[in-house]
């Protein structure tokens, strides 16, 4: 009877000892759980933050329209913050350093300029520009709003399948890097490139005027890339649409306010499908190569065309599988 009270005594002391010790694993459990919650997984996305003009309409609309895309793609609210010419560095840099950003998405010139100027180890994806030296580029991510032109030849080609030559009269300064792409997407489509190099105006004037002369509406066409040395608006291009009318030459462009004006057609970003591009391109980790370097044409596209052109070339559209997004003139 004894020895089975001792027993029974040892027994529960065993239990509360056991007891004991899983409430103090448990204890240690609850308490280590949170600051394992806080470290973030390998593969979460990283923090980025817009940095975009503050600017009137229209433009503003457009920004808004590509911020939409990149908070899209990211599904979350991105931090985004107006800048004007006069902005500071020190401070968005500050603001930047406090949120933990890892990557900017910089739009428009004002948003590049202020972005090229913070920290180093932030990546800087930028979109909305014209066009960017290939000097200006280096270390950064540019998505310029000049249209690829392996898109813009394919569409030529669906169009106006008798085109063989595509002559483009360019300044090197704004788009020797524009060249060299459309160098290799001519020879993938088995068209000829004639490019002409202008420095200026003038020179400009005289290669209009000499290739216009000897073209061939039977075999050429005319490609107007966003270049304002060689596409200036208030002398050259005036003078190029009258010939390529007169003559029955397809003229296209690289800018749709162009298309308004009489070429056939051009290609414009999708604003939102931009958005959701740059935001890819600043999510993927520095593990993944980071987001590439240097001058990118634009890819998001929608397509113009002017139905006035069209009929007086004898293209027919509606036999086309084309969509187009835009038409001139407006109905």
């Amino acid at each position: 009877m004894e020895e089975s009270v001792l027993v029974a005594c040892r027994a529960f002391r065993v239990a509360l000892r056991s007891m004991a010790l899983g409430v103090a694993a448990s204890l240690f459990t609850a308490l280590a759980l949170p600051s394992v919650a806080r470290s973030a997984p390998d593969d979460a996305p990283r923090a980025i933050a817009v940095i975009y003009p503050d600017i009137g309409e229209p433009y503003r609309t457009v920004f808004t329209t590509i911020l939409q895309g990149i908070e899209d793609r990211a599904r979350a609210r991105v931090p985004s913050y107006a800048v004007g010419v006069a902005s500071g560095t020190p401070e968005l840099a500050a603001e930047l350093r406090r949120r933990d950003i890892k990557a900017v998405v910089a739009l428009g010139r004002n948003g590049l300029k202020l972005a090229s100027g913070l920290d180093r180890q932030l990546d800087v994806v930028a979109g909305g520009v014209l066009s960017v030296p290939e000097s200006e580029a280096q270390g950064i991510s540019v998505h310029t709003l000049a249209p690829d032109p392996a898109l813009l030849f394919s569409r030529l080609r669906m169009l106006v399948p008798q085109a063989r030559r595509v002559i483009v009269v360019y300044d090197p300064r704004q788009n020797a890097w524009l060249i060299k792409l459309a160098q290799e997407a001519a020879r993938t489509l088995g068209l000829e490139l004639t490019a002409l190099e202008a420095g200026d105006l003038k020179t400009a004037i005289r290669l209009y005027q000499d290739t216009l002369s000897a073209a061939d509406p039977k075999r050429d066409v005319l490609w107007l890339p966003q270049d304002s040395t060689t596409v200036e608006e208030s002398a050259v291009l005036p003078l190029v649409l009258k010939e390529a009318w007169d003559q029955n030459l397809v003229l296209f462009s690289s800018s749709v306010a162009h298309v308004k004006r009489g070429a056939l057609f051009s290609l414009y970003p999708d604003n939102l499908e931009l958005g959701r591009t740059l935001a890819s391109w600043a999510l993927s980790p520095p593990a993944g190569g980071g987001p590439a370097k240097g001058v990118q044409p634009l890819r998001d596209v929608l397509m113009a065309v002017n139905t006035r052109t069209a009929n007086h070339l004898g293209i027919n559209l509606r036999a086309s599988s084309l969509r187009f997004n835009l038409v001139f003139p407006e109905p």
